[in-house]
Formats: structure tokens, C-alpha cells, sequence
């Protein structure tokens, strides 16, 4: 089975309700109608019903089961807007400010159900850049607990391929962090090692990338890398990591062994952390489009629920792909949220036993 259908396998044994809030593009209403008949997700869509319903019609495609959910007519609307404005009302929102932005802004309106736990995640970006889908998510939603660094990665599928975990890598950071620092760079790499391991349930072997391996160029460029490295081996121990290494040592295992002999990452690596956000992300669309691969993201890693975007040049076998995956992420948060709560309630009740009372 590969990845994408394992993931849609997986979406479905724990189905999560998704919120498409772009439903003016066909692309987003032929996708939806996938995700029903498929029974990946159930979805909340948000527009004006009439006017979605004829789309679909028009278009020829079943939505089904789908909610479709009129800010307009939304008869919860007092309480988004109360609840918006209680988070953002050191920024100045007032009510009406609050109001208008929700039955006009279909993106703010999608991160608000998620916050509001109507739905389990968003997936948006087929007609909106980067900035628009993350700049409410993070507003609104916050970055989860621990989070150092919100970043973006992509969820590659190369056919026909034997390198990384049979043709899959993940790409990071390729839709965010513009120029990360040598910090960022190891956050970033730790954030996806954990990333790597929940969607492809195989062991993350992570290369930091740059145009030198193992010194064979000397610039501060390189020097950047090389520091990432130490200090994301500082951070994540238990992460089999290292660079700094060109892609080819990273991935090709005769030439990793040729390049960085004894090495146990040359060569082998399924997870690619670029220096800058030109790399990362002209290199995935140059794996997309010559090699033809399956291109799933940017997807968020470091929100405190799952938001995910969209490549303004994404299929809507994209937009089902990320769909199923932003399910799988809100699963998994599910289960993670528990298991804080679990250890928190163990060190309260630590902290009782040894003080003689509850301290809360």
C-alpha cells in the first residue's frame, strides 16, 4: 500500500471533521465530493449553501454528507464572536470588528470552528498565499504547548524509487521560515524527525543540507549548517541525524559512502532539512515536477491543531491527499493532549503526596 493510501486508511479508521473554508475554487468542491465518497474525513464547508450546492451541481459532483455552514446565518455566531473577541482583544477587536471579519472572512470563520472544536483541523491555500491561511491559525489558534519554532514541511512521494523510505522524504522547511537561524534550523529538524515518524511510521534518518559535505566547502552559509547540526544533536539525541552533507551524499548510498565514509545517515536519509526556504522549496518543486512526484503540504508543524496549506498550484487529488493527512495529525493530537493531561494530573498528585495536600 502507499503512503498516501495507508494515510487515507488510517484517516478513515478515526475519521476527524475537516473545515474547507475555499469553496468559491472547483478544485476544493471536486475534492470534497472525493473525501465523502472515499469516507476520509467529515467535512465542514463553509459558503453561502444555495450558491455551493449549484457549484457542485454544475460542476457535477456529489457532496453528500458534507455540512455546509453560512457565516451569515450561523446560528452560533454570538458565541465565535464573544470567544474572538476575548482572544484578541489586547489587539483591539471589538464585536463588530469581530462580526464583520467572521461573515467576510471565510478563512477566519474556518480557524474559529477549529478553535471552537466543531472541526478537527483546516486545510485552505488553494486560492490564498501561505501568509492569509497561518496568519489566523496563529492568532487565534496559538502554537502548541513546548512549541519553539512554527514551521513548514512538504510530504514527498517520488515513483519508482528505492532512496529515502521507498521513494517518500520529507521536505522541510519549504513553505515557511524564509532564512532560519542555526537554532531554527535544529528545531526545525527535530519538528520533523516527530512529523516523519507519525505519517510514514518509519524510523526518521535526517540530513541538514548545504553545497558542502563534511567540509568540502568552506562559507558562512556552510558554517550555519554545520552549527544547526550540533546543536539539533544537542537537542534531539535520540534523533539519527547529521550533516552537513550535499543531497546526493544525503539520499545516494554510494555516494554518501564514497563522500562521508562510516557515516550511518550519508546516503540513507528520508528526512531533508534545507539551509533557506529557497532551497526547500525549489527543490520540491523540481522533485514535483521532474520526477513527478506526489507533493503533499506545506503542512504545519507546531500549531496547537492541525492547519494545513495548500499549493496555489495544487490538484485536488492534492487537496484529498492533505485533507487525509490533517485527519491523521488531528488523531494524533488527540492522543497527545491525553497524554499531557495524564502526566499533569501524575505530578499533582506527586506534588500532594509530598506536601500533605493538593497543590492545583
Amino acid at each position: 500500500m502507499g503512503f498516501i493510501d495507508e494515510i487515507k486508511s488510517r484517516a478513515r479508521r478515526n475519521k476527524k471533521t475537516i473545515v474547507l473554508p475555499e469553496t468559491e475554487d472547483v478544485r476544493i468542491i471536486k475534492a470534497a465530493a472525493r473525501i465523502m465518497e472515499e469516507g476520509i474525513a467529515n467535512l465542514i464547508l463553509v459558503g453561502n449553501r444555495e450558491e455551493v450546492l449549484q457549484d457542485a451541481k454544475n460542476y457535477g459532483y456529489n457532496l453528500g454528507e458534507a455540512k455546509i455552514i453560512d457565516p451569515k446565518k450561523f446560528e452560533r455566531m454570538d458565541e465565535y464572536v464573544n470567544t474572538l473577541v476575548e482572544l484578541r482583544k489586547n489587539k483591539g477587536m471589538t464585536p463588530e470588528k469581530a462580526r464583520k471579519l467572521l461573515t467576510t472572512d471565510y478563512l477566519h470563520f474556518g480557524v474559529m470552528c477549529v478553535k471552537m472544536e466543531d472541526a478537527d483541523g483546516m486545510v485552505a491555500g488553494a486560492c490564498h498565499a501561505t501568509a492569509d491561511v497561518l496568519r489566523p491559525s496563529l492568532q487565534i489558534l496559538k502554537t502548541a504547548p513546548g512549541t519553539e519554532l512554527v514551521s513548514g514541511l512538504f510530504v514527498m512521494v517520488v515513483p519508482d524509487c528505492d532512496l529515502g523510505a521507498n521513494g517518500t522524504f520529507i521536505f522541510a522547511d519549504a513553505g515557511l521560515n524564509q532564512n532560519p537561524t542555526a537554532q531554527e534550523l535544529a528545531i526545525i529538524a527535530g519538528s520533523s524527525a516527530k512529523s516523519f515518524r507519525l505519517l510514514v511510521q518509519e524510523e526518521p534518518i535526517v540530513a541538514m543540507i548545504s553545497h558542502s559535505t563534511k567540509g568540502s566547502a568552506s562559507h558562512p552559509d556552510v558554517d550555519k549548517v554545520v552549527e544547526a547540526t550540533r546543536i539539533a544533536k544537542e537537542k534531539y539525541p535520540k534523533v539519527k541525524l547529521d550533516g552537513e552533507f550535499q543531497v546526493d551524499a544525503a539520499i545516494v548510498p554510494s555516494v554518501g559512502s564514497f563522500k562521508a565514509p562510516g557515516n550511518d545517515v550519508a546516503g540513507h536519509a528520508n528526512v531533508l532539512v534545507f539551509p533557506n526556504l529557497d532551497a526547500g522549496n525549489n527543490g520540491y518543486k523540481l522533485v514535483q515536477r521532474l520526477a513527478k512526484a506526489e507533493a503533499y503540504g506545506p503542512l504545519t508543524q507546531g500549531i496547537s491543531r492541525p492547519v494545513n496549506d495548500l499549493s496555489r498550484g495544487c490538484s485536488a487529488s492534492d487537496i484529498v491527499g492533505v485533507v487525509a493527512i490533517t485527519a491523521v495529525q488531528a488523531g494524533a493530537n488527540v492522543v497527545e493532549k491525553k497524554s499531557v493531561s495524564a502526566e499533569e494530573k501524575a505530578l499533582q498528585m506527586v506534588k500532594r503526596d509530598a506536601s500533605g495536600r493538593y497543590i492545583g
